[in-house]
């Protein structure tokens, strides 16, 4: 009984093997046979891809290549689907992605004949030789009848192109159908696409309130262009599996419609965005799209000075070193005149000057930011405050207990007042003592305090703390 254990599984294994009965025929389905395409685009370099084409299938098996798939495709992610028409059985796929070049043409070559082409001295008669490639490893190496030349000695002709070569980035599927037309669909996962969202606030005159206007800055370096595409946009933190992915360099055109209605929605715990109407990216372009508008949206302004993490278990020299406080601005992302999900990405800040004209003031990044939270931007530092910190009094009551005592003088040179909050950050256990000024404390590492600045004016901030480290 034993001899039969080889033949049983020999017959099992040839039961895995799909029955080709009769000639293969070779199908080539380019953009033109495109029914509709859509693309799902996420933040990270992805991307899915469903493109719908009309083929006629013989019956039989067909190997069908379907040319014009993006040049960064996760082949294991490709399904095909039959839409309409007969069922449609698939056999094997392979992801074609090497593409035709002189160099690559000669590599495949490497071993066999090739023709050479060259004008003979003197006479400038074109002659034709037969070599064989040797080698085209840093150079090439051919050998003729009575000799070896490295290099190229003349135009090299190939009697044909290998079929592993693809002019374009290729999916050459083994299909078996009983025949007829048909509408399949291809959907896979890219590299090469991405998008951002990119805002534009410009603040009004009086500094109290913004217009703010969204768009959408898509990429496209996959290698393919997608034309009358329906496009969706999925903002949030996909979980990938870590792997390497194939990346192109590229120049970038830039393309701009300014038109395009948005419309999103909740998608798990994504938000999905549906551009309205139909649109066409090419391959190595940036196109920018219109997400939100939004007029009238209230602004805050706050000027903050932080002082560093000072050592409190020793005495400092006064070193009238001079702060710059940061400049931030807030606005609350509600349902009047916003209250959108705000994707992840730059903001930059516009205000007028006496002329009218828009100046630039500064730019922050943002994170996706759901309804009714808050936006802070930190627009740079301010140019006519000053704040100047110094230690005046310091006292070590122990081997981890220390008293200080701080004086933040603040200078204004605005012809209109202003507030400073001032935070100062704590290490270890503190307790203010005294303070010129009623403080708050923002955590377990800081306080801060609200000044008042007159024009043109200076304030003085005083307090002492007691610190257990």
């Amino acid at each position: 009984m034993a001899h039969m254990k080889p033949l049983l599984f020999a017959l099992l294994m040839v039961g895995l093997v799909p029955a080709q009965s009769g000639t293969v025929t070779a199908i080539d389905s380019d953009h033109n046979a495109r029914e509709a395409t859509a693309l799902t685009v996420y933040n990270a370099d992805l991307a899915l891809v469903k493109e719908r084409r009309r083929v006629l299938l013989p019956q039989g098996v067909t190997q069908l290549s379907w040319r014009d798939v993006s040049a960064q495709m996760r082949a294991e992610t490709a399904l095909l689907q039959a839409m309409s028409g007969t069922p449609v059985r698939l056999l094997e796929q392979n992801f074609d992605f090497d593409l035709l070049t002189p160099q690559k043409l000669l590599d495949k070559y490497v071993g066999q004949n090739v023709s050479v082409l060259r004008q003979w001295p003197g006479s400038g008669e074109e002659r034709r030789e037969t070599a064989t490639v040797l080698a085209n490893n840093n150079g090439t190496v051919l050998r003729f009848a009575d000799r070896i030349e490295t290099g190229v000695p003349g135009r090299i002709v190939f009697d044909k192109v290998p079929p592993t070569l693809r002019d374009r980035p290729t999916l050459s599927m083994l299909l078996e159908s009983d025949g007829g037309p048909q509408s399949l669909e291809l959907s896979y996962l890219t590299g090469g696409l991405g998008w951002q969202a990119d805002y534009v606030a410009n603040l009004s005159p009086d500094g109290q309130s913004l217009n703010l206007s969204g768009w959408i800055t898509l990429s496209n370096r996959s290698g393919v262009a997608y034309h009358d595409t329906r496009l969706q946009l999925v903002a949030g933190t996909v979980h990938r599996v870590p792997g390497a992915q194939p990346r192109m360099g590229a120049k970038t055109a830039m393309a701009l419609l300014a038109s395009a209605d948005t419309a999103q929605e909740a998608l798990m715990d994504y938000h999905l965005y549906t551009i309205a109407r139909p649109t066409s990216i090419a391959d190595n372009q940036t196109k920018q799209l219109a997400l939100l508008s939004a007029s009238g949206v209230p602004v805050r302004r706050e000027y903050l000075l932080t002082g560093s993490s000072p050592d409190y278990r020793e005495r400092h020299e006064p070193t009238g070193q001079r702060i710059k406080p940061s400049v931030f601005i807030e606005l609350d992302n509600r349902q009047t005149p916003l209250g959108l999900p705000l994707p992840a990405g730059v903001i930059r800040v516009y205000a007028r000057d006496s002329q009218g004209a828009a100046q630039f003031v500064g730019e922050d990044r943002i994170g996706h930011t759901a309804r009714n939270e808050t936006v802070r931007l930190r627009l740079g530092e301010a140019f006519d405050i000053t704040g100047e910190r110094q230690q005046t009094d310091f006292r070590k009551l122990g081997n981890t207990l220390s008293e200080s005592s701080y004086r933040i003088e603040l200078r204004n040179a605005k012809p209109e007042k202003v507030t400073v909050k001032v935070r100062e950050p704590f290490l270890g256990d503190w307790e203010i003592l005294r303070e010129s000024q009623p403080s708050r404390k923002d955590s377990a590492q800081a306080a801060s305090w609200q000044i008042d600045v007159p024009a043109d004016g200076t304030a003085v901030l005083t307090y002492s703390v007691r610190v257990r480290w």
